[in-house]
């Protein structure tokens, strides 16, 4: 398939997004617990929200740029019942919308005990919206990913490993995002919870994407020469196309790129993705530099945009059997 730059920025973008709200969600529910020193009186939680909301702003906008009209995007979710497509258009604004009301609960004042016991545990109002949000994020997961895997057809994206992956890319990209606040706000302890869950999680991506990369390299086609024009003869060679030129189809399902090309951003993508940010990761967590933090995620994001790019151009669209030959 052809990678289309602006579904790459939306995808990566976006579960930043929700990695990064998972993580401010579990790290109030753990102080609010009394597991982690609370941080009520710092805007942490406000700022994170903040800087959640900017980038599902910005996967949202860059999304627009995929569109032959934009103008008729509200169209988009008429066919939710359906529709993958649909439901992420729909699941979207909703989480937009949720992280705008925890984040103006946390930096507004408008927070309050909703409940509290004898043991001093005393549970907020924005939790209650967090938990909402945790709804939705895994929600809109689920229906970013399902766009892909629903592709029968595209055998690279049929698999369950691809909700999988989506998910844990973007818990680790948010998480290690996460720990870039915390150090900033000198939250030693949640610095500390956050790093090693984005290591986990990092972790538990890298063994996903290994599983996902083994089975795609292991396909049988259902598809073939012989199929793709009606003709069972065993010796099939096709010399042309039957245009002089190229087209939408050769355009649109196919990245044009060499096999070498493709290989090499594999092996690009491994490495910025895991080994790299997981090292900074370790010596940030050791030293507490704030900057080491923000180099692992940039570094990791930079390569989230090669394993996007390559989720993409890995998929062999059938007709391409029939297009081979330009």
């Amino acid at each position: 398939m052809h990678p289309a730059f602006s579904v790459i920025f939306l995808t990566t973008l976006i579960g930043a997004a929700q990695g990064l709200f998972l993580a401010l969600f579990s790290t109030q529910l753990y102080s609010e617990m009394n597991i982690l020193p609370n941080v009520s009186e710092s805007n942490f939680y406000g700022i994170g929200a903040v800087v959640a909301l900017l980038l599902l702003g910005a996967g949202l906008f860059s999304s627009f740029f995929h569109l032959g009209h934009p103008e008729r995007a509200w169209r988009s979710a008429a066919r939710w019942k359906t529709s993958w497509l649909s439901r992420e258009v729909i699941a979207l604004p909703m989480m937009m919308a949720v992280v705008f009301v925890y984040a103006v609960m946390h930096l507004g004042g408008f927070d309050s005990i909703a409940y509290s016991n004898n043991e001093n545990i005393n549970l907020s109002s924005s939790l209650f919206v967090g938990m909402f949000g945790v709804i939705v994020t895994f929600a809109l997961f689920i229906c970013t990913a399902m766009i892909y895997a629903c592709i029968k057809f595209l055998q690279e994206w049929s698999s369950p490993l691809t909700v999988v992956n989506y998910i844990l890319f973007g818990m680790a990209s948010g998480f290690i995002l996460s720990t870039v606040l915390t150090s900033y706000f000198s939250l030693t302890d949640h610095t500390e919870f956050l790093g090693n869950w984005a290591i986990v999680l990092t972790i538990a991506a890298f063994i996903t994407r290994s599983a996902s990369l083994y089975r795609n390299s292991r396909i049988k086609h259902k598809s073939s020469v012989q199929s793709a024009i009606g003709v069972r003869h065993n010796t099939i060679k096709q010399v042309s196309q039957g245009a002089m030129g190229g087209s939408f189809n050769t355009r649109e399902y196919f990245h044009g790129k060499t096999a070498a090309f493709l290989k090499s951003i594999k092996y690009i993508f491994m490495i910025l993705v895991f080994p790299i940010p997981l090292l900074l990761m370790f010596i940030a967590l050791d030293s507490g530099n704030t900057a080491i933090f923000a180099a692992a995620f940039v570094i990791q994001y930079i390569g989230l945009l090669a394993e996007r790019w390559f989720f993409f151009a890995q998929a062999n669209h059938p007709q391409n059997i029939y297009y081979q030959t330009v």
